[in-house]
């Protein structure tokens, strides 16, 4: 990769990079304001629209989205006539969970074993800096080809909408030839990876209630309805013996035809305990990137810690719902409910609540952003093609900008491959993979500029 001008003046940047990261990384901006002061996110905002402007982005303003919290914008002149690419991050953060967890303080960046530690380095502040790289070497190396615009969301995590949101009531401002999403990741390190869909979602909150009160268990237990019991059991009634999600109505054998994933690898890449089985049909990749998959988020019941010998009289569940590409996440929501209403037993009264809801995403793969960027990651990975994988999870913000800007394409690369541990604690980022993705990026924008 030394050969080329384009990785030389990345790689002379990377010292500069960690320091950045690191001063990013340092704003503990979670956009829960409940747990986190909203001047971490402000000062995170801040910090990202000061970079912009350093780069010479004008129009630079933090905008209020509709959640309350704020997007962070900036747009690049290019030559005249030049194509326009939307470079997209997040600088919001997971909260950094249990910190006892951490071998090293999660708002401190931290160099270990050739990865840098701290909550948001991968998912997503990393992405803020790849795209600031990739920009800076290409300014080093006659210029910048093509009209930018950079928004850097502040409520991504939330997934409170603010930003769709916004970009509904301003359409003007996002829109672009191809959107670089720069929030997924590689399959593995070292080889490069394009996610092509993404897992829609809804989220609901289900209610069983079957007593005027709780009930003396002595007394009353076996005759009397448990609510916890009636719950527990429609929950169950979501999976099948092999663990496959069995929603009523909701196909549930569609194949991946993309690259494949080891179940072994697979194993390892979840930390699956010895001993015990992964759960569903099909190929690993079938059943995370091709199929729905329900998972209970938390229940709402009494802790084992001074529980008391009561028939319950009522509990709840979060339940959400991964839904494939190529399905309506409106329509499995109605299915997801009608599912739980008819199989509560005993005649206990039931009521789902939907809290949130995501549209799957499926690119087009064939248009020749993909051609430019798979050029750009032969170069910036010698010897690796451009792999297409599927990703579980959901960033509805996809189809938001897929629908305002139909004839954009849309590519989605990023620093969270499965070491980084993402959401969870010690999170990672890989500085190789920071740098070779900034070069990938820069030779993208070269390439699509000449296409």
């Amino acid at each position: 990769m030394s050969s080329n001008p384009v990785a030389e003046t990345v790689s002379s940047l990377m010292p500069r990079a960690k320091e950045e990261l690191t001063a990013l990384v340092a704003f503990k901006s979670v956009a829960d304001f409940d747990q986190f002061p909203r001047s971490e996110s402000v000062g995170a905002a801040n910090w990202i629209a000061a970079a912009l402007r350093a780069e010479g982005f004008q129009d630079v303003d933090l905008l209020d989205t509709p959640d309350g919290t704020q997007s962070v914008y900036g747009y690049l002149p290019g030559p005249e006539g030049a194509k326009t690419v939307l470079l997209y991050a997040h600088y919001d953060v997971q909260p950094p969970l249990d910190e006892a967890g951490w071998a090293t303080p999660p708002f401190e960046l931290t160099e270990r074993d050739g990865r840098w530690y701290g909550r948001g380095a991968a998912d997503c502040k990393g992405g803020v800096l790849m795209h600031l790289l990739a920009l800076r070497a290409l300014k080093a190396n006659g210029g910048v080809p093509v009209h930018v615009k950079v928004i850097a969301e502040g409520s991504e995590e939330q997934g409170t909408g603010g930003l769709e949101r916004y970009a509904e009531q301003h359409p003007d401002l996002l829109a672009a030839d191809t959107i670089v999403i720069g929030d997924a990741g590689n399959f593995r390190v070292g080889l490069p990876t394009v996610t092509s869909t993404l897992r829609g979602m809804t989220l609901v909150r289900v209610r069983v209630d079957t007593l005027e009160g709780n009930l003396h268990s002595g007394q009353f237990g076996g005759a009397a309805p448990d609510a916890l019991a009636a719950l527990i059991r429609v929950l169950d009634s979501l999976r099948a013996e092999d663990g496959s999600t069995t929603v009523d109505g909701l196909a549930a054998d569609n194949r991946w035809e993309g690259l494949a994933y080891d179940e072994e690898q697979f194993r390892r890449d979840a930390r699956v305990l010895d001993g015990v089985e992964l759960i569903g049909s099909g190929s690993v990749a079938d059943r995370i990137w091709a199929r729905p998959a329900v998972t209970v988020l938390g229940i709402d019941c009494p802790p084992v810690v001074g529980a008391t010998p009561s028939v319950q009289a009522g509990a709840r569940a979060l339940v959400s719902l991964r839904v494939p590409p190529g399905v309506d996440a409106a329509e499995a929501t109605k299915l997801l409910q009608a599912h739980l209403e008819a199989r509560t037993p005993w005649g206990a009264r039931v009521g789902v609540e939907q809290i949130g809801q995501g549209q799957a995403f499926r690119a087009d793969t064939t248009s020749p952003a993909y051609q430019a960027m798979a050029d750009a990651m032969a170069v910036a990975y010698p010897g690796e093609e451009m792999q297409y994988a599927g990703q579980g999870g959901s960033i509805p913000l996809c189809n938001t900008l897929a629908a305002l800007y139909p004839r954009a394409e849309i590519l989605l690369i990023g620093l969270s491959e499965p070491e980084a541990q993402i959401h969870a604690v010690n999170e990672s980022v890989s500085p190789e993979e920071l740098e070779r993705l900034s070069v990938a990026e820069a030779l993208f924008l070269r390439n699509y500029a000449a296409s």
